[in-house]
């Protein structure tokens, strides 16, 4: 009986160890109350850049819209396809403008109609919008021209231990490894969330970041905000001793349960112990 109970009370130690480990190993930004006392400043200035093989969507606008006539001299050069007609309406009084897809070719320049190459590479979209603008200008093709420049193929892929892997089209310029993770459905129970790889290429290499979802460090970390085509990876768990929160959950369970039987044990073995007792005064 002695046995048993012994027994008993290991088991339900090695269970109550194992719960409290599955929850380090599950609960996102730990310590986050201690590091947010007071707000955080952001120190990452996030600029998403284009890059080689990016689609962007370039709109010209002025009030004459007879000038913007030359843009649609050719509308298939750098894979670009002319939305609606020749001019389209963009709710400001008096000004209209023509939409096209063009795509950065590998040496980071675009090739656009009556303005030949401009170059892009590493440009944010307000950048490659002045640079188009600047060249419209030299070419006096348009005094005062408007120009919008929007990157359209923006994606992200993430594979391995998430609950919907697939390709994430950006939303906007600003998003970050949270975003697209939630876009997946979370990662899964599977999943170890202290090891997430994002691969990133930059100007010609590709480069490998760690990130930990666990940590309050990743706010501070350089794939934080991500960038068009990243890769993410998240790592699956090998071991089955901590899958889930709801395993964890079953696991406290399971140890409540343990030391009430172990407790019932005690109480049987303590009563067996007191009539032995009375018989064997």
């Amino acid at each position: 009986m002695k046995k048993i109970l012994n027994l008993t009370f290991v088991a339900a130690a090695i269970v109550c160890l194992c719960s409290c480990v599955s929850s380090k190993k599950i609960v996102y930004f730990q310590n986050s109350d201690i590091m947010f006392e007071e707000a955080q400043d952001i120190l990452q200035k996030y600029e998403m850049r284009l890059k080689p093989a990016d689609q962007v969507l370039i709109k010209v606008t002025c009030d004459n819209p007879e000038l913007l006539e030359v843009f649609n001299l050719d509308v298939t050069m750098g894979l670009g396809s002319r939305t609606g007609s020749a001019n389209l309406n963009y709710g400001q009084s008096g000004s209209m403008g023509n939409v096209y897809g063009y795509t950065v070719d590998n040496n980071g320049n675009l090739l656009l109609p009556m303005l030949g190459t401009v170059y892009v590479r590493n440009m944010t979209c307000a950048e490659a919008a002045k640079a188009v603008e600047n060249k419209i200008k030299e070419k006096n093709i348009i005094r005062e021209p408007e120009v919008t420049v929007r990157l359209l193929n923006a994606r992200v892929a993430v594979l391995g231990a998430v609950k919907s892997p697939h390709v994430v089209s950006l939303t906007s310029e600003r998003n970050t490894v949270l975003d697209v993770l939630s876009q997946c459905g979370d990662v899964s129970d599977q999943a170890l969330r202290k090891e997430v790889t994002l691969y990133r290429e930059e100007n010609g290499k590709r480069s490998k970041y760690h990130l930990d979802l666990t940590s309050t460090d990743i706010f501070d970390n350089p794939a934080f905000y991500v960038q068009q085509n990243d890769l993410i990876y998240v790592q699956p768990n090998k071991s089955q001793n901590v899958k889930s929160s709801a395993f964890s959950t079953f696991l406290g369970v399971g140890g409540s349960v343990i030391s009430a039987l172990a407790s019932v044990t005690a109480l049987a073995i303590s009563i067996v112990n007191l009539t032995a007792t009375k018989k064997n005064p």
